[in-house]
């Protein structure tokens, strides 16, 4: 840069080219001062519409997703110039065709899946091209410990791809894609070292000491009910002693009317084994003859009463009847018990029916069929519906629930398959 002496004799010697100057330059500055604000504020709304509305989580796949692109792309480049031999505009035009072939790959799964719940062909196609990719940028390293990076980056990107579709799918759908059989917490369980439900340790103990009560007295009625020898009756009778006074000592059985209660269930269950096959359970598919509630549709009557029969001829309702007169405050309570039903059917992954939320929560049938309407609409139910037509061909008519047990959508208990 000129000394400012040079710059005051010039500006001195030749005033016109100066001021000339001082006007571009000043254009200049309004001019980047503009690109400056128009690109600020092209990043504030790429910011609050793309990044701002995302977890923290998926920002950081993405980022780590583009680097981990970026060192394919430059192995590529070294490949495509050390192996086929490309060289200039050639090179620069041809050289990442596999990595913009697997970003077009997952941009079209995820739309896929956002659709059909399902990545399809595509996902597929991602993890070959990136498999592709990687061996090719892998064979032109010049280390074993080079081939294994170059080998690795396009497989974590593939990878942190496939898990952002698993999240983005358990929230679009909100299942699961698959239920292992085999999983840590699982084989935890199975060695007794976990436990299914959330009890604490106290409860756990007491539930097994109550347990071994219970077991040894079966034991010792057996024994005496078979004729068993004196000495076989007493070591019953001495391990059921044991076993009593480890309870009430541990769980407080004496003073815990819960316990005694819970000991006295076990005790009744044990003691009549032999009663289940004498039951006579009644068959779930074919309902007793004379059962209250008729199979057809009843005509309507001179007051214009309607009536109409579920689908699944489960429920026989009276459409027209008015629902009785409540106050204020008791239709809230209905409605938050209502709201409450539903959101728990829901986290089960059941769609309940209007007559399943009048009978639970005991709102009438009219208001139970308006809730369901709006409720269905959102996004965890309007998921369970579409699964179940998409999958299956059931079509909601809002007496079908969509149940899903083991990846099976069922309507009112069994598979539409059969």
């Amino acid at each position: 840069m000129p000394p400012i002496d040079d710059i005051t004799a010039f500006a001195s010697a030749q005033p016109v080219l100066t001021a000339i100057a001082g006007v571009f330059a000043l254009l200049l500055l309004v001019a980047a001062y503009f690109v400056f604000r128009a690109v600020q504020r092209a990043a504030v709304r790429f910011y609050h519409r793309h990044v701002a509305p995302r977890p923290a989580e998926d920002i950081l796949t993405i980022v780590a997703a583009s680097i981990a692109t970026g060192v394919s792309a430059q192995g590529m480049w070294r490949f495509s110039g050390d192996v086929l031999g490309f060289d200039g505009p050639l090179r620069l035009l041809l050289f990442a065709f596999i990595e913009v072939a697997v970003i077009t790959s997952a941009v079209r799964a995820r739309r896929n899946m956002r659709e059909n719940f399902s990545a399809g062909i595509d996902g597929v196609a991602v993890w070959a091209l990136t498999g592709l990719t990687a061996v090719l940028s892998s064979m032109d390293a010049r280390s074993v410990a080079e081939a294994v990076f170059r080998l690795a980056a396009p497989l974590v990107a593939a990878w942190l791809w496939e898990r952002g579709m698993a999240i983005e799918r358990h929230r679009i759908t909100g299942r699961a894609r698959i239920n292992w059989r085999i999983t840590p917490e699982r084989a935890l369980v199975r060695v007794g070292l976990a436990e299914v439900s959330d009890r604490t340790a106290s409860e756990v103990d007491a539930h097994r000491r109550l347990t071994r009560v219970a077991l040894a007295a079966k034991r010792a009625r057996a024994l005496r009910a078979s004729g068993a020898s004196e000495r076989k009756m007493r070591s019953a009778l001495t391990k059921l002693d044991r076993a009593m006074d480890r309870a009430v000592e541990h769980t407080g059985l004496a003073v815990d009317s819960a316990r005694q209660e819970a000991l006295l269930s076990q005790i009744g269950a044990l003691y009549n084994t032999s009663a289940l096959i004498d039951l006579k359970p009644p068959v779930p598919w074919s309902p007793e003859a004379g059962q209250p509630g008729a199979r057809a549709a009843v005509a309507a009557g001179p007051a214009g009463a309607r009536s109409a029969v579920d689908d699944d001829e489960d429920e026989f309702q009276v459409l027209d009847v008015p629902p009785p007169v409540v106050d204020t405050a008791q239709r809230a309570a209905l409605l938050r018990a209502a709201r409450e039903y539903w959101d728990k059917q829901i986290e089960r992954r059941f769609v309940p029916r209007a007559t399943d939320i009048a009978h639970e929560t005991g709102v009438s049938l009219a208001s139970a069929r308006e809730y369901r309407a709006l409720w269905k609409l959102e996004p965890k139910a309007h998921a369970l519906l579409e699964a179940a037509f998409h999958e299956h061909g059931i079509v909601d008519t809002g007496t079908f629930p969509a149940i899903e047990t083991e990846h099976v959508l069922t309507v009112n208990g069994s598979s539409p398959t059969r």
